[in-house]
This record gives structure tokens, C-alpha cells and sequence, in this order.
């Protein structure tokens, strides 16, 4: 039906697509946070980056250019902490922390959350969403982290990607820069196209106007 939307994740999260959309997404180094930024300028893509607090703290300049660039600037945590062992107070201290660091630099609070490690559970997630902040996830890992060659790296992301795919990414992973301009041309030339993550997911109550099948995809239309 309709769409295909992508939007690609990094640990500071750049992008995410639309028509198909995909999303993409990125925490650590920063080396090549303006090269991610000019790829995604060349092909007027806007992303959505997940950023840790210490990460604002260290590199606020960076923070400031994805925002201005237009990409989502959002929350990662602010210390990469297992949130799973976390108590619910700690999960909201954690994120308000953040948050406060995020808004001081672009001006805007983040509404979404990647959880550390892609780790959660249902007292995380109520945690979360009792600061109206909604936790994302991935479908498809680009595996950049692991050092995969860019080919290896596009074949794997184009292969996997499907309509309404979150794909994650990271910055100062070594063959990211060079694997995306492929990837993002592939993926347009099979009729896809990228946005943001807050323009992917659905609006409204989960059960009232829109239900998550089990793979942990939104479905229009409630229970």
C-alpha cells in the first residue's frame, strides 16, 4: 500500500525517508559528523540523529549544525547507561537530563528516544512515554559498527530495507560516509524516499488509533 518510507538512524541519528520511507540514525566520535551532514545536504535528505548527553557536552557545535542543517535532533540517553537496569526515577532523570542538554543547543526538546543498546522492556517504555517522549527502534542494522566494508554495507541495507523501515547508521563508523551516497541512491531509484523519524510513526494512542503487530511495526486503525 501507498508509501515507501525509509528513515536511516544513526547513534546521532541522520535521517530518515519518505514516500518509501526509511529512516537513518547515529553516539561516539565526530569526526565525521559534518561529511554525514554534507552527504545528506547533496541529496536534500533530513534525518533524525540520536545523541547522548556527554556527547552534547563534548561536541555542542556539532549538536547546533545537524539542527541547523534541519536534521531531528534527539534523545540517545545521557549516559549510554542499560536502562533495563535502571529504576523508572533513574529512566526519567536520565532523559530529562538529556533532553534539557539537546533543547539548550538547537531550542527544541526531543520527542523521540533510542534506548541504549536496543535494550528495553515494559518499564522502560512506560517510563518513557510518561515524559510524552516516544521510544524508537530499528529493523534493519546497517552493521557499519562492525567495520563492514562500504559494499558489503550497501548490499546489506538495500537488500533488507522495506517500506517503512527504520535503518540504523552511526557516525565515526569507518565506511559509513562512503556507503551512504549508494545506498541513498539505490533506494530513491527504487521509488523510496527519506524522512525524519516524527514523520514516519503514527500519531495518536497505541490500542485507540493504531495497533504494533509483532514485529513492532505501527498498524493504522485500533484494537
Amino acid at each position: 500500500m501507498g508509501s515507501r518510507n525509509v528513515f536511516g538512524r544513526f547513534r546521532h541519528v541522520f535521517g530518515a525517508w519518505r514516500g518509501r520511507r526509511r529512516k537513518i540514525t547515529s553516539p561516539w566520535g565526530n569526526e565525521d559528523t559534518q561529511q554525514l551532514i554534507d552527504i545528506l545536504g547533496k541529496y536534500n535528505v533530513k534525518a533524525t540523529f540520536f545523541v547522548v548527553g556527554e556527547w552534547v557536552d563534548k561536541y555542542p557545535e556539532s549538536v547546533k549544525a545537524l539542527s541547523e542543517a534541519g536534521h531531528e535532533v534527539m534523545s540517545h540517553s545521557n549516559t549510554h547507561a542499560h536502562f533495563n537496569s535502571l529504576s523508572s526515577q533513574e529512566i526519567i532523570d536520565d532523559l530529562t537530563a538529556c533532553g534539557d542538554k539537546i533543547a539548550a543547543v538547537t531550542g527544541v526538546k526531543p520527542t523521540l528516544f533510542r534506548c541504549p543498546y536496543g535494550e528495553y522492556d515494559d518499564h522502560v517504555i512506560n517510563a518513557v512515554r510518561s515524559l510524552g517522549i516516544e521510544p524508537i527502534q530499528w529493523d534493519v542494522d546497517s552493521l557499519d559498527w562492525k567495520d563492514l566494508s562500504a559494499a558489503d554495507i550497501t548490499k546489506r541495507v538495500t537488500a533488507k530495507v522495506q517500506p517503512g523501515s527504520i535503518v540504523l547508521f552511526h557516525n565515526a563508523a569507518l565506511h559509513t560516509p562512503e556507503a551512504l551516497p549508494g545506498i541513498i541512491e539505490t533506494l530513491l531509484q527504487e521509488g523510496y524516499t527519506f524522512v525524519p523519524i516524527s514523520q514516519l510513526i503514527l500519531p495518536g494512542t497505541c490500542g485507540q488509533d493504531y495497533t504494533i503487530d509483532h514485529t513492532g511495526r505501527q498498524c493504522p486503525g485500533g484494537s
